[in-house]
Formats: structure tokens, sequence, C-alpha cells
């Protein structure tokens, strides 16, 4: 498995060259919750070794770097994506089931840098999610407000960064996997690349307009 395609907690540069983006993808992977139609969106979210090198014990979607063997051009990013679903939580897709969702570039001060692709995807029936035991070491499905109501309730014991915010922001309007898939289908999906400002505790991330 490759390198999580998510900025957060990385140093920042000391001012050289930006580094190169890596291709990356991700899977934001949908289901209705529970045994039960009228139960809400619920999403994937797999946690991070605690001895990894990049982002330890954050919880993030599904994803990695792109490698040679995926191919070329969007049929790689999906390639990828489906590959790191099956390493990171044991969960099979096809890739023609990928839903083209966004595309975030990491800021340029961040020394690890990534182009990623995310994509939304239907769980197939009685996906049960399982970590590998080495770069993740548990998972779960989670209503994206209970993961945000984690997150800002106790920020070390339930970490995200802040594209796994954002992306959990975006799906809150959406009660069930088909409407947030028919949504994401209609989407015009644009580059977004934030902006660092500030320094120490006063660092912030800036959104393009319209984000």
């Amino acid at each position: 498995m490759s390198e999580i395609p998510e900025a957060g907690g990385a140093p920042l540069s000391d001012g050289s060259e930006p580094a190169i983006p890596r291709p990356a993808a991700t899977v934001v992977l949908l289901r209705h919750g529970g045994k039960h139609s009228d139960r809400g969106l619920e999403v994937l979210l797999v946690q991070r070794n605690s001895e990894a090198r990049f982002m330890p014990s954050v919880w993030v979607f599904p994803g990695g770097g792109v490698d040679a063997e995926d191919g070329a051009e969007e049929a790689a990013f999906r390639a990828c994506a489906a590959r790191e679903l099956d390493e990171e939580a044991s969960i099979r897709i096809e890739p023609g089931d990928l839903v083209a969702y966004s595309r975030w570039i990491t800021p340029r001060v961040v020394p690890i840098r990534f182009d990623t692709r995310f994509y939304l995807a239907q769980a197939p029936a009685h996906s049960k999610p399982e970590p590998d035991g080495s770069e993740t070491v548990d998972a779960g499905w989670f209503a994206p407000q209970q993961a945000l109501d984690r997150h800002y309730a106790d920020q070390e014991e339930f970490p995200l960064v802040f594209p796994t915010i954002r992306h959990l922001e975006s799906l809150l309007p959406y009660p069930d996997a088909e409407q947030a898939l028919e949504a994401a289908r209609r989407r015009e999906v644009k580059p977004v690349e934030p902006e660092v400002v500030g320094e120490g505790s006063e660092r912030r991330i800036i959104l393009p307009d319209g984000i």
C-alpha cells in the first residue's frame, strides 16, 4: 500500500520549491446504516497505525498513491482506489463502480504532496471491513455527523484531517447512498488546492472561493 493521500499533521516546508504532487486515489465507501432501510447514510473510515511515518493514528478514507502497474490516466486512479480499498479494509469493488466526486491537491507548503481523486461507491452487501493490521489497525462505519461529532469532542481520541472533514461535511445533506451517488454523477469535478496561511498555532487552511 502507498502513503495515504490526505494533508494533515505534516511539517511545513522551509521555503524551497514545492514538491511535485504524487497521483493518488481515495474511496468514500457508502452504505445504509445498520440492518434497516430507514437508517441513514454511513461511510467507511479506517485508522492508520500509530507507528506510521505519515499521519499516525488518523482516521481516513481508504486510499493511497497510484503505482505504475495501475495503468495510466483515469483508469489508473480507479484501479488504485479499488486496490487500496481491498488492501486496507478487505472490501472488493470494481473500478467501474466508482463515481468521481472531487480532486484535491495538497497545499504547496506541505513537503509530502498528493494530487488525489476522491470517488464515491456503494458498498457491496454485507461488507465487513477488516483492517490489514499493519498500515490500518481499525475500521468502521460512521454516519458523517457521528464522525464529525467524535472528532470535535476529542480530537486526540478520534483524529481527522482537513480533507476528510470537508468530505464528511459535503455528505451531510444526503439521506442515503443513492442520492449521494446521483448528485456525484451530476457534479463537475474541479481541482481544489487549499492554501496554508499563518505560522504555528495561527496556521489556517484557506479554500478557493466557492468550495
